[in-house]
């Protein structure tokens, strides 16, 4: 198996590309504190695919991720294509997740959040460079140390800060 170190980032890209495109302006822009390796990097996937041929691609590039990281915008739970595959595809591979809420929410937002990611191990923070960059340094670890608890407690930035 590929060493995982990447950050593969779940985005209904139709409503919510200008949110992902923040993240990497954020990540290339030298004066913020705020690194990821963009699993989206791996592979080119042409707009001519099938979508086979897209879900093989974005397998491989799960398969190279430390995380997930869903944007969660109005469309998001609606999109079953690829965003909830991507999601469904991240628990079975036992992914670390962390939900960003694009409108800002702190914890899980219950009109926006796809039902796969309700009374799971997520961390749902808001949409800021702070609250992901902090997401992405501490959530993995903590997540597989607790993976294994059979707790529902629905996880925000708060108890981020603890850790």
């Amino acid at each position: 198996m590929a060493y995982r170190n990447k950050a593969y980032v779940c985005v209904e890209y139709d409503s919510d590309k200008n949110y992902y495109n923040t993240l990497k302006m954020w990540k290339n822009n030298e004066k913020f504190d705020f690194t990821f390796y963009n699993a989206h990097e791996l592979n080119n996937i042409m707009y001519f695919s099938n979508e086979e041929t897209i879900k093989r691609k974005l397998r491989e590039r799960m398969l190279n991720s430390k995380m997930l990281i869903v944007l969660i915008g109005e469309r998001t739970k609606f999109h079953h294509k690829y965003v909830v595959w991507e999601i469904k595809l991240a628990q079975k591979l036992d992914i670390p997740i962390i939900a960003v809420n694009i409108n800002k929410v702190n914890g899980i937002d219950k009109n926006l959040c796809p039902t796969c990611l309700k009374g799971e191990k997520v961390v749902h923070i808001p949409f800021s460079k702070e609250a992901l960059r902090h997401a992405m340094d501490v959530w993995p670890s903590y997540y597989h140390n607790i993976a294994k608890n059979d707790d529902k407690i629905d996880y925000y930035y708060e108890h981020l800060a603890l850790m």
